[in-house]
């Protein structure tokens, strides 16, 4: 019996015939995990799945296959349709979904006039030539090319001969995309449909001829019994009148319950806003790029993007009687909620399944501290056309989401308490080794806490990352030593099987002369003296307090324009400070996902922060920092304080002490190779994984 806590979301459901066993829906979302070639369902796509139908979601739907053609045979990382020698391949994967008892759909959608990184082989097509210019968003300057009738009539083909395959394939649904602004919705929206004949907007018929017609051959050659999951925009802004309206919308649902579709899943589309519009906290990052009072009022914007698509998935229910599915950051306890008022049916949940696959047994079981939290960093929509990554679950994008058995019990020391030693030591505890971890700070997390106070807790919470893994590092009984001094002989003398060395990087400093004078402030130093107050306060209270007060003078030059300088380039600018951020190398924000870059570098020219790549470093002097443009000017750059925010550098050196005195020896995390958090979890579950 699923707990009264949850007692909506643990309820059984279905859409059409389809049993589902409760209310989550793994939604569509691109992995990128299927291969290149011939056999694209691969072992690194059925893991995955796997692992979520194992995990307990009550409905799987698998992200789209390729629906533009042609298509290249490599390089392009979606699975095809296109053609009945796929099908016994994609047997393979909902065989491995039905396994678990999960019903599986999938999503099609025709990327359309879409461009940037989404441009492939086939040609951009939409109803018009129209285009809309954005840096948050991936339409080209060039225009789309309009579709014939022709070509129409070829799609709404493709659309029921591929659905055809996929039942064949043993996908139990289908859910057709015509939200967004891929290639349905340029018909459906005014501002996107300037045609003139039977297709273009002069009435509803009109628009919705095309996606009716697909529909209909659908249902004509699979059954009405197949369920057509209809995938919509609640509404459409950003673009005026011309945008799709909530009534409009609700018109368009009743439309599509007359034509037989089985459910409605209900987001909504800001044009202009590529990324923001399925991931609403990003319109949060840094701040809000226009005033909260100008977001599109038909939204619930009042937990920083999180349920803004509640109030359409509320309006679009009013006035169908099929299951509304709606998504958008939710959490357990918030879809409990909406489903408990009647506002959906159905919740799609994604980031927080990949990064736990095992979500919703977990919170069905009531085991919320096992629970791998989703801090909204951006990771796993980092990369295109490559598989994707998780910060905190090492599994993601790999062919296995399970411990290794364990041999023979083995006495382990992990060394260093950061996220790469917490890691490895519960992986390997987990697995029935002997694990100690030493620690020589006071608190356990390394450079964490540090990072949570730099980077807030509004839209990504480090602090939970910490959380986790001091819970598990004390349910698997790792032997905790903090403050602890020690030394390669302190360990030699300990007698471990295996040492795991996460000691952390090397700090670097600039070569530049001046870098010892008194108004500089290196990132080791900050570090010492912010850890002796992260202790007393935590992240929290001292990110309050350095509102009050800072060692930062009123204007600051960074060096180093990575992830690292950046993020405290922001930070200091949120505390009143003038900043300019430069960097040898020619690319800056290095660590950044795509879309907080752009973001980010927005508000900083909004803000008059000055960046500087390509520059070569000449002297620091108690004016400022001097550098050479990469046009060979000599320019000062005056601040009060200059602050080196460099990248580690390796510190393998205690690794290599132990080399041939302990029977086994491992580096990880950054004393192995510099990186970010999720290259420290991995590495981390690797080793914990494997000795």
């Amino acid at each position: 019996m699923a707990p009264s806590r949850h007692e909506h979301l643990f309820s059984p459901y279905s859409i059409g015939k389809v049993e589902l066993r409760n209310r989550i829906v793994k939604s569509a979302a691109q992995t990128y995990f299927f291969e290149s070639g011939e056999r694209r369902v691969g072992g690194i796509a059925k893991a995955f799945y796997g692992a979520v139908a194992r995990g307990g979601a009550g409905l799987i739907i698998v992200e789209t296959p390729a629906m533009e053609w042609p298509l290249a045979d490599e390089g392009d990382r979606r699975f095809r349709v296109d053609d009945d020698r796929y099908i016994e391949n994609l047997k393979e994967l909902t065989a491995e979904i039905h396994r678990y008892g999960c019903p599986v759909f999938v999503q099609f959608y025709h990327r359309g006039p879409w461009g940037g990184v989404y441009h492939t082989v086939a040609k951009r097509v939409a109803a018009s030539p129209v285009t809309f210019a954005s840096i948050f968003d991936v339409h080209e300057e060039e225009p789309p090319e309009q579709l014939t009738i022709a070509e129409i009539e070829e799609l709404v083909d493709r659309y029921a001969a591929s659905t055809l395959r996929i039942a064949e394939a043993g996908f139990d649904g289908v859910e057709i995309h015509a939200g967004a602004d891929h290639l349905f919705d340029t018909f459906l929206s005014r501002f996107w449909n300037r045609r003139d004949d039977i297709y273009g907007p002069q009435s509803m018929e009109n628009r919705t001829r095309f996606i009716l017609a697909v529909i209909k051959e659908v249902k004509k050659r699979v059954g009405q019994d197949f369920p057509v999951q209809l995938f919509m925009n609640g509404v459409e802004t950003g673009v005026g009148e011309l945008g799709l309206s909530v009534e409009e919308n609700q018109e368009l649902a009743r439309i599509y319950q007359d034509a037989g579709v089985d459910s409605l899943h209900v987001r909504s589309h800001w044009v202009g806003m590529h990324q923001g519009s399925y991931l609403s906290d990003t319109l949060f990052y840094p701040e809000p790029h226009i005033p909260l009072s100008e977001f599109p009022k038909e939204m619930d914007w009042t937990h920083k993007g999180n349920l803004a698509n509640v109030p359409l998935a509320a309006a679009i229910k009013e006035v169908v009687s099929i299951p509304v599915m709606t998504v958008c950051g939710f959490d357990a306890d918030s879809a409990e909620r909406v489903l408990n008022e009647g506002k959906a049916d159905l919740i799609g949940f994604n980031r927080r399944i990949f990064a736990d696959p095992e979500y919703p047994n977990k919170v069905r079981e009531g085991r919320f501290g096992d629970i791998q939290p989703c801090t909204h960093c951006g990771n796993c929509s980092s990369t295109y056309n490559e598989p994707r990554k998780c910060r905190i679950n090492a599994c993601f994008g790999t062919d296995s989401y399970d411990l290794v058995p364990p041999g023979p019990k083995k006495k382990v020391l992990v060394v260093g308490g950061g996220p790469a030693g917490m890691q490895a030591a519960r992986v390997a505890a987990m697995r029935g080794h002997d694990v100690s971890l030493w620690e020589k700070g006071p608190y356990l997390g390394g450079a964490l806490p540090l990072a949570a106070m730099v980077k807030g807790f509004d839209i990504e919470d480090v602090r939970e990352v910490i959380w986790f893994f001091k819970r598990q590092v004390r349910k698997t009984g790792v032997d905790v030593e903090l403050n602890k001094e020690f030394s390669a002989v302190d360990i030699i003398e300990a007698e471990p099987d295996v040492v795991i060395v996460a000691a952390g990087g090397e700090p670097v400093l600039p070569d530049v002369p001046g870098i010892d004078g008194p108004h500089v402030v290196r990132s080791s130093d900050l570090y010492g003296m912010l850890q002796r107050f992260l202790r007393l306060f935590g992240p929290k209270g001292l990110r309050s307090l350095t509102k009050v007060w800072m060692p930062v003078g009123r204007s600051a030059v960074i060096i180093g324009g990575a992830i690292q300088g950046c993020q405290l380039g922001e930070f200091l600018v949120k505390r009143g400070r003038q900043v300019t951020i430069v960097d040898t190398e020619g690319e800056l924000g290095q660590g950044l996902y795509p879309e907080r870059k752009t973001r980010l570098f927005f508000w900083f020219e909004k803000k008059g922060v000055t960046l500087i790549e390509n520059a070569r470093l000449v002297e620091i002097t108690e004016r400022g920092l001097t550098i050479e443009t990469k046009e060979g000017e000599t320019k000062l750059l005056e601040a009060d304080t200059v602050i080196s925010s460099l990248p580690f550098a390796v510190n393998d050196k205690l690794a290599q002490d132990l080399k041939g005195k302990v029977a086994e020896v491992y580096a990880i995390g950054d004393c192995e190779e510099p990186g970010l958090i999720p290259h420290a979890t991995a590495a981390g579950w690797q080793v914990g994984n494997a000795i």
